[in-house]
């Protein structure tokens, strides 16, 4: 270690030097739960004309409002001015000639900065990134909860059958990703950061005075020279942070001596390592006479160009010998070993030699002794005998351990003369190492001396990586700035999502309100006394014709009020508004604005939204029959799904019908149609403008349904020659068409004849509508028995309505948007609808009814009821939960009893009527024929 003037000074009296942050009791307790601060030294660019440059300030970030602050020094206590990060994006040229230098751009301004390096411009960019996130991340969830990113889907309604949907997912964990693979820089010492305020900053320029700032600067000098404020901890601004400071550590200290200790005793442990390696190889490798002379061992190295490529490599060769020698050497250590464990057995028994030489003294004093000794002599004798034996058994011991000695003596000879052989191949080892390395070395001198100098395509190669990582860096840092754009957009989706809810509710709502309102402009048009009327009647005979209207008017300012215009003709093609009778537009309005008022609920838009998601679900799968599809089927298709719904439903029940027959059934069956002439067709071309005369697709000869509806009537008469034709078929196959194609709408009247409906159900006697109407009482009096019995009391026969809903399935008889949901269950489920849905209907208005005294009253009530029933909803809700239980087996059960009866009476009618004829045949022939005066006198 040296001193401070380079003498070389000891341990003990060398002070060591280490760095101590010393921090204000504020800045202590920051820096224990704040992240560090983000400043610096940046060169901006700043004034204007010849004065314009790079000016050095001194950068702060401020976490509270997001601001970065820019000082003239660090000690300054006001800043120059301030960039907001919270709405700013950044920039950079991969290729610019100033390097370091980046953008910041705002709503109000643009500001170019430049760093030292590109790695303190990058710690910058990411830095300033990372704060607004945090900083836009804090705001949106404490202002405003459509910045999140994770909002339910909204729903859709009926009529928004183009609107495309639009998925809101949490973003995916690929943001996180770009997020934490472009945060690889880390902060550059002594550039960025409070220890930066102790280094100078780079001078771009010799103007560093800004005349914009004057005041400010001004201000900052003026702080300065206040009395009592001099010091540079008073000067300190509110952004910056005390810088390190050194002091020295006294050498008589606890600390120092602890810290000379443990460089003592690492050098100890230096030279005890030294000591150890050298001990691995205890021979002298010094020059001697017995090791080969250095040409030998060139000429066994060989030159290393002349070398072949098979051969092995010196590395190789050296490596190979190391092993061999470092063997050798264990099997040294070894045998050292087991010769001072063979010393330490010599020396135990040359011990017991010893013992056995002073036993053997004693025993012949012993002897001696017991020889002089009369009347001993036998016991004595015995004695000397073993004692004699004993000497001769450890004579015979000593002299194999003295054998075993030279041998092992003489197998340490053998062993020393190997290890000198081995000293000195791994002295010839050692040389061949020296000479290889000064090979090597000489190698690769030669061969940085070559690289040294890179080629032109090198250098090439050089330049593209580097514009490949800029370039790199550069999209990862604009893939961040697209994901941060493309979630302010899905909050910006979501909130317009939002607010087209609330206006579909408001303009719900507005319905309502318009169809009171007619209401209340048609009584009060018509009122019970009367008196002047005349101002008022003619006020209000104008709101009447501004609210009948459906064209909005030429001169809109002349009207007093506008209501919400009601279209002619409704989605599925029927007339909403009546031609001549003004109380019949009237009504027919309302009712047109109650049901766009109803398809505006928060329930009809969530039935659209479940059936998008049932068809993103099964995108790719083919539709089956499950409780799912049946719950949705029940609640209502929507329009712009209707017709795949229908469709499938067709082919599911008609699939028995069609594998069998050839796929051009249809067409040739309509070849038949205009080859041969059928017995229905006048009857069929007689109903065909009385099937829908209020749907525009059917009004009038033109219209294009008449001729499909024509096709489909005729084909079906060919195909079942049993029924023909029959009235209600064209109702049946009309509806059909409205969402269906030609030859899907024929399946349809088949799927519904053949399939539904019970055998002679459109035949001429209509028996098996007959049937289904006297199952139907029976279950009035089961579900509704107080209306049954109310009927049964005036007497009223309401069959004599339900007979047609039964034959045509509701078609005429409800409004359109009630007639498609009963379809939509029916060609699901089957003919088991159409009685749900006719009690559904009773019980609807059951109060209503039981009100009414009078079989005439009733009997007309029961004449436009169904016309009156609006709320799809609640009569579904009737007639799926409030009719439960509702097995089919019961009606099946119902039907066969009624059958037989209903046929023994058709029997008896069928003689009764022939009886009939026989009388009146046998009448006619019995009065002949009657003179003309007879006849004048009758």
């Amino acid at each position: 270690m040296h001193g401070g003037d380079g003498s070389e000074v000891g341990p003990a009296r060398n002070p060591r030097v280490t760095p101590v942050r010393s921090l204000d009791m504020t800045d202590s307790e920051s820096a224990k739960d704040q992240p560090p601060k983000l400043c610096g030294f940046l060169n901006k660019l700043a004034g204007k004309g010849p004065l314009r440059g790079f000016k050095t300030r001194w950068f702060v970030y401020d976490p509270r409002k997001c601001y970065l602050y820019y000082f003239k020094t660090p000690q300054d206590s006001l800043p120059l001015g301030h960039i907001e990060i919270a709405d700013a994006c950044f920039s950079y040229e991969v290729d610019a000639g100033d390097e370091g230098q980046f953008e910041i751009h705002t709503a109000e301004n643009d500001f170019i900065l430049k760093a030292p390096n590109k790695q303190v411009m990058r710690y910058w960019l990411q830095q300033l990134q990372q704060k607004r996130w945090e900083f836009c991340n804090a705001r949106g969830v404490a202002r405003d909860s459509w910045n999140s990113p994770t909002l339910p889907d909204l729903p859709t309604g009926l009529v928004a059958k183009d609107t495309d949907a639009f998925s809101y997912e949490k973003p995916s964990d690929s943001t996180e990703s770009v997020r934490n693979e472009f945060a690889m820089e880390i902060a550059p010492e002594g550039l960025v950061g409070v220890n930066a305020a102790r280094n100078p900053a780079a001078q771009l320029s010799t103007i560093n005075f800004s005349f914009k700032q004057w005041g400010t600067e001004l201000r900052n000098s003026m702080s300065y020279l206040r009395s009592g404020k001099g010091s540079s901890e008073n000067r300190r601004s509110v952004f910056y942070t005390s810088s390190e400071e050194w002091e020295m550590i006294d050498p008589t200290s606890k600390d120092f001596q602890d810290l000379a200790t443990q460089e003592y005793t690492r050098k100890s442990q230096l030279e005890t390592n030294r000591v150890s390696v050298g001990s691995a190889f205890p021979f002298d490798f010094s020059r001697n006479s017995s090791r080969p002379k250095r040409p030998f061992l060139r000429d066994m190295i060989g030159p290393s160009k002349n070398r072949s490529s098979n051969e092995a490599s010196p590395v190789e060769w050296i490596v190979s010998n190391g092993n061999k020698a470092s063997e050798s050497q264990l099997k040294i250590q070894s045998l050292q070993e087991e010769l001072t464990r063979l010393k330490e057995e010599h020396t135990s028994q040359k011990e017991l030699v010893r013992l056995l030489q002073q036993t053997l003294r004693g025993s012949q004093y012993d002897k001696q002794s017991s020889s002089t000794q009369p009347g001993g002599a036998p016991d004595g004798m015995e004695l000397v005998r073993e004692k004699d034996q004993q000497i001769q058994a450890l004579s015979t011991h000593i002299e194999k351990l003295g054998l075993e000695k030279e041998s092992l003596h003489q197998e340490v000879v053998s062993l020393k003369n190997k290890v000198g052989e081995l000293n000195e191949q791994l002295g010839m080892l050692m040389e061949t190492i020296q000479a290889k390395d000064e090979v090597i070395i000489k190698n690769s001198l030669s061969h940085t001396e070559e690289s040294s100098v890179p080629s032109r395509d090198q250098q090439e190669l050089d330049r593209l990586k580097d514009s490949l990582q800029g370039y790199t860096t550069q999209n990862k840092f604009l893939n961040k700035e697209i994901l941060e754009l493309t979630i302010l957009r899905r909050n910006a989706v979501a909130k317009e999502k939002a607010l087209e809810a609330k206006c579909t509710g408001l303009e719900a709502k507005l319905c309502q309100i318009e169809s009171k309102y007619l209401v209340l402009l048609q009584e009060v048009k018509n009122p019970v006394c009367s008196g002047e009327q005349g101002p008022a009647r003619e006020v209000i005979s104008r709101l009447l014709e501004d609210a009948l209207e459906v064209e909005t008017p030429e001169h809109p300012e002349h009207t007093i009020l506008k209501p919400h215009a009601v279209s002619e003709f409704d989605v599925f093609g029927f007339k909403t508004m009546p031609e001549d009778d003004e109380e019949e537009q009237l009504v027919a309005k309302v009712r047109a604005l109650d049901l766009k008022s109803l398809s505006f609920t928060d329930q009809e838009v969530s039935v659209g939204v479940k059936w998008e998601n049932y068809f993103a679900s099964t995108m790719n799968r083919e539709m089956v029959r499950t409780p799912e599809l049946k719950g949705l089927i029940r609640s209502g298709i929507p329009h712009e799904h209707r017709s795949k719904v229908w469709k499938w439903c067709v082919c599911f029940h008609v699939k028995k019908f069609r594998d069998t027959i050839p796929p051009d059934y249809f067409n040739k069956l309509l070849q038949e149609v205009f080859e041969k002439q059928n017995p229905a067709s006048k009857q069929i071309e007689l109903d065909l403008l009385r099937t829908l005369p209020n749907n525009k697709h059917y009004a009038s000869p033109t219209s294009e349904g008449i001729q499909k509806l024509r096709n489909i009537l005729l084909a079906f008469s060919w195909r079942n020659p049993d029924i023909g034709y029959c009235q209600g078929l064209n109702r049946l196959a009309a509806v059909a068409l409205l969402y269906l194609d030609q030859e899907d709408a024929f399946w349809c009247l088949v799927a519904i004849v053949e399939v539904f409906m019970p055998r002679d159900y459109y035949t001429k006697t209509l028996l098996g509508s007959q049937v289904d109407q006297r199952v139907f009482k029976d279950l009035m009096s089961e579900k509704l028995p107080r209306l049954h019995a109310h009927f049964e009391q005036y007497k009223v026969d309401f069959s004599l309505i339900t007979f047609n809903w039964f034959l045509v399935v509701f078609v005429d008889s409800v409004v359109s948007d009630i007639l498609f949901k009963i379809w939509d269950s029916f060609l699901y489920e089957g003919p088991k609808i159409i009685f749900r849905f006719a009690l559904a209907l009773f019980k609807y208005k059951e109060e209503e009814m039981l009100k009414l005294q009078d079989s005439m009253a009733i009997f007309k009530y029961l004449r436009y009821f169904t016309h009156t029933i609006l709320d799809a909803r609640k009569l579904m809700s009737i007639a799926f939960g409030g009719m439960n239980p509702f097995p089919l087996r019961q009606i099946q059960n119902r039907r066969t009893f009624h059958l037989e009866k209903v046929r023994l009476e058709l029997t008896e009618l069928e003689a009764i009527r022939q009886n009939f004829l026989r009388q009146r045949d046998t009448s006619t022939e019995g009065r002949g024929l009657i003179s003309d005066d007879e006849e004048d006198n009758d």
